[in-house]
């Protein structure tokens, strides 16, 4: 087995520090270091939790970034893999060993992410939501993937190196910059995988503006602009068939209502293709039926809808600054 780093962005994470660091502590592969890298520097006192648990800490001069922060760890840390774990995610015992005998199962793979688990802590709705969506996504896509997560995420320390690490100028703030890394280590000739036992428990409590606010501006937006200018749209992850379907139906069903409105007239065709999204929808409400009642099913098919409606409307807005930025000049 190859000797393993592990690297832990954090900003002002005194608050969720402490389990993610326990987690490590458990966990049935020992690593030879956990670097926290304290972002800022924190004014909580991140620095000091993560040394009250053996943890090393690398201090950044100014705010990087969780990319820059992640740079910062690869560089200090002395392992040939690289597991990266955010402060907010409690890695299972076996998480760090099923991604590191992904990577020495196969030379040609570089690296291997997992994912949520099925039990945030968060009690709200959203949370819960969001949460198990994301363990959903990464459950049912390929194995063999075209992108890189950096939430639980190993990579091999000199593929990373190769490759430039995140870029950090482009993403200063959380965002896309372990997908467009990803698909840098693709290119280069390396493989990326999914290891869907790999799993830990996300800490962060969402609220519906925060998760707006993400999914179109921090994640939607870019990730349709690096889509875009690499030519192609993979039929994977939140990418699918089903997903694409869901975001048109869901368009044309917003997009027919002022025409309802103006003529005084019931919304059939709104109602027809907000239809249409749900069933699009349906394989992931089906999976909130198995893991939290029908009830919570129901109660999240307005929330799956409006996820359809930011992700059409973060595909547009990403595609109109795409093709603005790259229209010739005149």
């Amino acid at each position: 087995m190859p000797t393993v780093s592990v690297v832990v962005p954090a900003h002002q994470a005194s608050r969720v520090l402490p389990p993610c660091l326990d987690a490590l502590a458990r966990s049935e592969l020992r690593p030879s270091e956990v670097i926290v890298v304290d972002d800022g520097p924190s004014t909580d006192g991140t620095g000091e939790v993560a040394r009250a648990r053996g943890a090393r800490v690398v201090e950044t001069p100014r705010r990087l970034g969780p990319g820059g922060a992640r740079n910062a760890g690869v560089a200090a840390a002395a392992g040939e893999v690289v597991v990266f774990v955010d402060a907010d995610v409690c890695a299972r015992p076996d998480a760090l060993g099923l991604l590191v005998e992904e990577l020495d199962r196969d030379s040609s793979t570089v690296a291997a992410f997992g994912s949520y688990d099925t039990s945030p802590p968060g009690t709200n709705f959203t949370s819960q939501y969001k949460n198990l969506m994301h363990h959903y996504v990464h459950q049912r896509g390929r194995e063999e993937a075209f992108t890189f997560w950096a939430g639980l995420g190993a990579v091999r320390r000199a593929a990373f190196l190769a490759a430039g690490g995140f870029d950090a100028e482009r993403y200063p703030r959380p965002s896309i910059e372990d997908i467009e890394l990803g698909g840098r280590l693709l290119r280069a000739g390396g493989r990326i995988r999914v290891v869907k036992a790999a799993q830990g428990t996300h800490l962060k409590n969402w609220t519906l503006t925060g998760l707006l606010r993400t999914d179109v501006f921090d994640r939607g937006v870019p990730w349709t602009e690096l889509l875009l200018s690499s030519g192609g749209l993979p039929d994977d992850l939140n990418l699918g068939l089903r997903h694409r379907v869901g975001v048109a139906a869901t368009g044309l069903a917003l997009a027919s209502l002022p025409f309802s409105v103006a003529r005084r007239k019931f919304p059939w065709a709104a109602l027809f293709f907000a239809a249409v999204a749900a069933g699009a929808g349906s394989d992931a409400i089906a999976f909130l039926a198995r893991q939290r009642g029908w009830a919570f099913a129901v109660r999240a098919i307005p929330l799956h809808l409006a996820y359809f409606a930011e992700s059409g409307a973060a595909f547009l807005i990403g595609a109109g600054k795409h093709f603005v930025r790259g229209a010739p000049r005149r």
